[in-house]
């Protein structure tokens, strides 16, 4: 049999496998049967170099002419096949349109986000700046600048995560009162600031503590300030979060970036100061620490101790949440267990 001869044999067997494909796949093997590497088609061409010179015009045009007839037919079975494998796919997966959809869940602020956000509120309100700074931070911010030296025995109350011998995580947000200290001008008002933000110690998780957890510290420079203001900024705090019969009492405690310094504490909102479990029959629950702001450290900021004196507070956020929603594990605020999430959701 001639080339040609072979060549139109092909076409007519090529053409008959086309129309007999019933799917994509057997299109494809139609495909590489006659046009592939080691397909038909392509073996029969290999002939033409056996061909008289004059012959090989001729039979290279019918060779030409007959590939793209068939790369013509399998395209348009391809495109008639795919048509209808989605015409089947779509009466298969009939979707109807009348059934009410599936719920949304939506998501809403963490608990410790809506008592951060509560929080900052309040002091905004109050004419305070929020401002934030490095969760890792030098020592000499950490403690130097807090009055608390190198081998401070004091250093000790907060087990610390170095990093290297002169950085490490923050274990108080106020390191930025410091920062914030150094930049301020006290010739165009005073300093009037909280610094919310996660703290690190080294500390075994358990019911009442963890290893991070989240503070706000405020902090307060003028001419003036006495240990008055201090009583009435928290006495203002203490009703906004726990109620407006909230009343607070200072214990004397040492802080050594304070002096003096006190512990706070709050009238139980259980009980109303008679004497329950969550007080521990006392009427009293404490809530953060404060006092007034150490010579040393306004020293320290190049502010005089002589003209300016200020006061300082800190307060940890999950106590806030625990005290004011009856929490008893720190733990539950970041296990993110929905159930005890969705008791805190604000419906908006």
């Amino acid at each position: 049999m001639s080339l040609e001869d072979t060549l139109r044999t092909l076409r007519e067997e090529a053409s008959r496998e086309i129309t007999a494909a019933a799917n994509l796949e057997e299109i494809e093997k139609v495909r590489l049967s006659y046009l592939g590497k080691k397909g038909s088609l392509t073996k029969a061409l290999k002939g033409m170099k056996d061909l008289p010179p004059e012959e090989r015009p001729v039979i290279g045009s019918l060779a030409n002419e007959i590939r793209d007839e068939i790369t013509g037919k399998l395209e348009d079975a391809r495109a008639q096949l795919e048509l209808q494998k989605m015409n089947e796919q779509l009466e298969s997966e009939v979707i109807d349109v009348t059934l009410p959809g599936r719920k949304v869940r939506k998501g809403a602020s963490h608990v410790l986000t809506q008592i951060r956000e509560e929080l900052e509120d309040l002091f905004i309100g109050m004419g305070y700046q929020v401002i934030e700074g490095p969760e890792m931070e030098e020592d000499n911010y950490n403690f130097e600048r807090m009055n608390l030296p190198k081998n401070h025995p004091a250093r000790d109350m907060q087990d610390t995560f170095y990093i290297t011998e002169d950085t490490l995580l923050r274990t108080h947000t106020s390191p930025v009162q410091a920062r914030t200290m150094d930049v301020h001008d006290f010739s165009k008002g005073p300093l009037k600031m909280i610094s919310p933000g996660k703290v690190y110690r080294r500390d075994d998780d358990d019911a009442t503590h963890s290893h991070q957890f989240q503070q706000i510290e405020g902090l307060v420079v003028d001419k003036n300030i006495t240990m008055a203001d201090l009583k009435g900024t928290l006495q203002i705090f203490a009703k906004k979060m726990f109620g407006e019969d909230r009343e607070i009492r200072l214990r004397p405690s040492f802080f050594p970036f304070t002096e003096p310094s006190v512990e706070v504490d709050v009238s139980c909102f259980k009980c109303g100061g008679q004497g329950c479990n969550v007080c521990k029959q006392t009427g009293w629950i404490e809530i953060l620490g404060a006092g007034v702001v150490h010579p040393n450290v306004l020293e320290m900021s190049g502010v005089d101790s002589d003209v300016y004196s200020g006061f300082a507070f800190g307060l940890g956020l999950e106590r806030i949440a625990m005290l004011k929603y009856g929490v008893d594990d720190i733990r539950h605020f970041y296990q993110n267990d929905q159930r005890f999430l969705e008791q805190f959701k604000v419906r908006r």
